[in-house]
């Protein structure tokens, strides 16, 4: 994969970029999902934890500030499920989503994967400069989907 963002770059400006789960701000990455995101509102806490304790994590930071997060789910061997994608807005417009993608991409147990997914609703053009493209063969994929739902203070229904 060619490299689009330079990792030097950022790390001279306090930016890095870990799979460390002990980094992860919990509840910034909770508040974020559950009241800010479009596609995971209505997450419990519960829900989101176990979701992280069996994703690889990809935490960005300044400094040890929450900067940025991803999951990607995976088997390790042949597919990955990239999802919750965000820069929070104090730090968007720099790069990094480009560079958190980069990093994804490059991660080392992640090269020889057949298959990469995601959903997006607006940022295919982050997406397709990384080699993402709309489903070959959408009429062979099929889903089932239950959104969550916010009760009571975000308990799930």
């Amino acid at each position: 994969m060619k490299v689009i963002i330079n990792d030097k770059a950022f790390i001279e400006k306090g930016f890095s970029i870990s799979t460390d789960k002990s980094l992860i701000d919990f509840e910034t990455v909770y508040n974020y999902l559950a009241n800010d995101s479009y596609w995971a509102q209505g997450i419990t806490a519960d829900r989101l934890k176990k979701a992280i304790e069996h994703s690889i994590c990809f935490g960005v930071y300044h400094g040890k500030k929450q900067a940025g997060f991803t999951r990607v789910v995976t088997d390790m061997a042949t597919f990955g499920y990239i999802c919750d994608v965000f820069i929070l807005p104090d730090y968007r417009r720099l790069g990094l989503s480009k560079w958190l993608m980069q990093t994804i991409r490059q991660y080392h147990e992640f090269q020889g994967l057949r298959r990469w997914s995601l959903a997006t609703l607006d940022a295919h053009g982050l997406y397709e400069q990384f080699g993402f493209k709309e489903l070959s063969k959408p009429q062979n994929w099929m889903e089932i989907f239950t959104p969550y739902q916010k009760i009571n203070q975000g308990e799930e229904k």
